[in-house]
Formats: C-alpha cells, structure tokens, sequence
C-alpha cells in the first residue's frame, strides 16, 4: 500500500512541473520556439557533418567547395559558429 502512494506521488509532481511548463508558454507562447539554446555554440569540423544531418563525404564537400564559410580557427581546431553558419548556409550568397 505504501509504495501505491508513492507512485501517486510521483505522478501529482510531475503532473505539477508540466502543468507549470504549459502555464510558462501560456504566457510567452514565442518561447516555444527558441531552439538556440539546443545547439552549441561552436561546433568542430568533424562534427559539423552530423548537425547538417550529412554524411563525412558530403560534409568535407561542402567545405572544399566553399573555404569561405564562417569559421573560427582556434589552437589549430576548426571551429563553425552554428548559428551564423545556418544563416549562411540557407542565405543565397552560398550559391554566388
């Protein structure tokens, strides 16, 4: 019987925090849709490939062909700031 009580428990807090999320969004339904905060800031070379949901092949491609991508070079790593490569990349100056 106790461990009943406990799952109801439970299940009245997280009913609560996601009651408490809803009443947030209620309130500022514009940051629902704030995803910056989801992605680093600054994204390896050899990683950049996964968050352009390409292949190694494609990524490396798409940075041979075009060295004049926002990029930071630290230490001697590459570095790409995401959101100033996505607004890059979706601009129309990529395909000048």
């Amino acid at each position: 019987m106790e461990i009943d009580f406990f799952w109801i428990g439970l299940g009245i807090a997280a009913f609560g925090y996601f009651i408490g999320n809803g009443l947030k969004i209620f309130k500022n339904p514009e940051a629902s849709f704030q995803f910056e905060d989801e992605y680093p800031t600054l994204i390896k070379e050899k990683d950049l490939h996964t968050y352009l949901n390409l292949n190694k092949a494609e990524g490396a491609d798409l940075l041979s062909k075009h060295p004049n991508a926002p990029k930071i070079e630290l230490n001697g790593t590459t570095y790409y700031p995401y959101q100033q490569f996505m607004k890059w990349i979706t601009s129309k100056e990529i395909y000048l």
